[in-house]
């Protein structure tokens, strides 16, 4: 898919992170696919998943652009997604539509950097490529080395960005302002009235994870605020 003919397909719509880790009940081959055509049917643009056979899945089951990563944890380094060339060669082998990675300035295992990696991908594939940041700057510092998108997905992720409960408005804004490429918004966003703020302040497209393809914590939200409003005291209970 020519990369402004994805960009278009995305602009001012909603793309829905299908992810399960491994030891949630959703997980496992088949399920994210399942999810994301459930995600189709509600109006989703594209979707984002994790590991090549999610997204050859879900690429077969919707039709639908899909942003690839790879988490996987290394020793030596906090960097998590898509952190290696092995990793981006697991999504060029999926054919992902759009291969996001970490761009903070965090050392990344074996000590490669991020500009080899995005010269990597240029070099064997025409995937769009997406960096995940955490500040204004390290946004500034992707487009520089190249970077199609930026995604705001790491802000409160990493030791120096803010640590909040919300979403990151203010970076969408700095980054929007400042970078020049259009901004993913992603993080923490939980409901429409956050996903049409974004989009108001220039995000190109807004990505929701949890609100809504992780069941346990859907669920989670409503129990605690049950549990919060009315907790039930010993002996208000009459059999």
């Amino acid at each position: 898919m020519e990369s402004e003919v994805l960009l278009s397909k995305i602009k001012g719509k909603l793309i829905v992170s299908c992810q399960a880790l491994d030891d949630e009940p959703l997980a496992g081959l088949g399920m994210m696919g399942n999810m994301a055509k459930a995600a189709k049917l509600g109006g989703a643009a594209a979707i984002r998943a994790n590991g090549g056979s999610d997204v050859n899945d879900i690429k077969t089951k919707t039709n639908l652009p899909v942003i690839g990563i790879v988490k996987k944890y290394y020793s030596d380094s906090e960097v998590f997604i898509t952190p290696t060339v092995k990793e981006i060669d697991e999504l060029i082998q999926a054919k992902a539509d759009i291969i996001a990675l970490d761009a903070t300035s965090r050392l990344r295992p074996g000590g490669i950097s991020l500009d080899e990696l995005i010269q990597y991908i240029r070099e064997k594939s025409s995937a769009l490529i997406m960096g995940d940041v955490s500040t204004v700057h390290e946004g500034i510092s992707a487009k520089e080395l190249g970077v199609d998108l930026i995604s705001t997905t790491l802000s409160g992720y990493t030791s120096y960005s803010p640590q909040i409960t919300g979403p990151d408005f203010s970076l969408i804004q700095e980054l929007v302002k400042y970078v020049g490429l259009p901004i993913i918004a992603e993080g923490r966003i939980r409901e429409p009235e956050d996903a049409s703020k974004a989009l108001q302040m220039g995000a190109h497209a807004v990505v929701v994870g949890a609100a809504i393809t992780r069941p346990h914590l859907i669920t989670r939200r409503f129990a605690d605020a049950l549990e919060n409003n009315f907790p039930i005291k010993s002996g208000n209970i009459k059999n």
